[in-house]
């Protein structure tokens, strides 16, 4: 009896401990919770616009400053507490409000492809103007201005530059950068670039651009996918000396904080009409190549880059009838349905990815309607649609690009600020 008693207490003993140490585990898992919820809290990225403690001393030292933005250029008034004036439903004010607050002289503004308000149809038009808020002139620098001119800088002691790229070639805020930094050191004045992450972080992948095939939408001999941030890309711009006559940009980048190549990044807004979330901007470098073939990218619907379809592919379960729309006028295949593929679902890819392009192409009835001149230019080589045309595979494809990313990475490496 006695012994059943000790038993009986020895085993009330040891679901005590166990219920005791398992409790103490769990207060120790909730701790490290609340550990790591607050090292999260305390290392929030701030881009080069939130880190303003750095450049706003700078700019406060020039008389007449020219700002190259957009409507991504946001500055987050929450990562600082001190900005009491500004009301507590406030979570972001642009930049170039932000240095109106500041003191700062601001005396142009310059806009890239889909002006000052980002609103314009890609390929639109951007017409000089004046912002309503602020009355301040406004300079295109798309269509026939791509370059500042020497009487549009003639008053202007130092330049800005705020721009959210998406980390590839053919997106032209990097061409805009290449411009307004050549005509920065032509007219010797100083350029700050204002650093914001890449979200498609650190993906290096496609054909390396041939000399030849230069234009808007891809000025450099780099990848489709660079893996660079635009300070970054600036760096590298000057460092290689690919300005004219080589020379170089007095440049300073403000880089981002608490940022590295491996942490996923969701921009806070759009960067352009046409691509509306996160799916479309890691979609983009892959499905850009549509628009160099008959096939609609989703241009005039809701689903901007993350479909792709048209009136002669086979029909199919999934439609959709492109119609007129903000950022696309007169979408391709206007008000006619398309057959083709819905990749609003489909998980993050981390690469280049030929697979919806060739399955588009041997789908296609006719393939001499299938590619127009356009393609090449955002290929930038000739050799792309060479290959698809002759039946090879993604992987034979990609095999052929191996050699060239290699020697970029090598170049890469020095111009990176950021961990990979």
């Amino acid at each position: 009896m006695l012994s059943k008693l000790v038993l009986k207490n020895t085993f009330l003993f040891l679901v005590l401990l166990i219920f005791s140490c398992g409790n103490s585990i769990k207060k120790e898992e909730e701790k490290d919770s609340m550990s790591i919820k607050k090292e999260t809290i305390l290392n929030e990225i701030k881009t080069g616009a939130d880190n303003w403690k750095v450049y706003l001393p700078i700019l406060k030292t020039y008389k007449n400053i020219g700002v190259v933005a957009n409507q991504s250029s946001l500055v987050d008034l929450n990562l600082e507490k001190e900005q009491k004036h500004y009301p507590s439903s406030s979570k972001t004010i642009h930049l170039v409000d932000w240095l109106i607050e500041n003191k700062i002289n601001v005396s142009s503004i310059f806009a890239p492809e889909h002006g000052f308000r980002g609103t314009a149809d890609a390929g639109e038009l951007i017409k000089n103007g004046k912002d309503t808020k602020t009355n301040l002139p406004i300079i295109s620098l798309y269509g026939n201005n791509k370059k500042p001119k020497p009487e549009q800088l003639k008053n202007i002691d130092i330049i800005i530059f705020d721009l959210q790229d998406v980390g590839a070639r053919f997106y032209t805020y990097i061409s805009s950068l290449h411009y307004v930094m050549e005509a920065c050191a032509e007219n010797n004045i100083p350029l700050i670039v204002l650093d914001r992450p890449n979200p498609n972080g650190g993906i290096i992948d496609g054909p390396i651009l041939e000399p030849e095939f230069k234009s808007f939408v891809g000025m450099h001999e780099i990848p489709v996918l660079h893996g660079m941030t635009i300070g970054e890309y600036a760096k590298m711009i000057n460092g290689e000396k690919w300005l004219k006559n080589n020379i170089q940009c007095d440049l300073r980048v403000i880089p981002c904080l608490h940022y590295n190549k491996n942490i996923p990044y969701n921009l806070p807004v759009k960067p352009s009409p046409n691509l509306p979330n996160t799916q479309a901007i890691n979609l983009y470098a892959s499905l850009c190549f549509f628009e160099g073939t008959n096939v609609s990218v989703g241009r005039g619907t809701d689903k901007q880059f993350q479909i792709y379809g048209s009136p002669y592919l086979p029909k199919s379960s999934f439609n959709f009838t492109p119609k007129p729309n903000e950022g696309a006028k007169d979408p391709l295949y206007n008000g006619k349905t398309c057959y083709g593929e819905d990749l609003t679902k489909i998980e993050k890819i981390n690469q280049l990815e030929l697979k919806w392009l060739i399955k588009a192409y041997n789908q296609t009835p006719d393939k001499s309607k299938f590619f127009n001149s356009f393609f090449t230019k955002l290929a930038g080589t000739k050799k792309l649609q060479q290959q698809i045309e002759s039946g090879q595979s993604e992987a034979e494809i990609k095999k052929t690009w191996e050699k060239d990313i290699n020697s970029f990475k090598k170049m890469r490496a020095s111009y990176l600020i950021y961990e990979n």
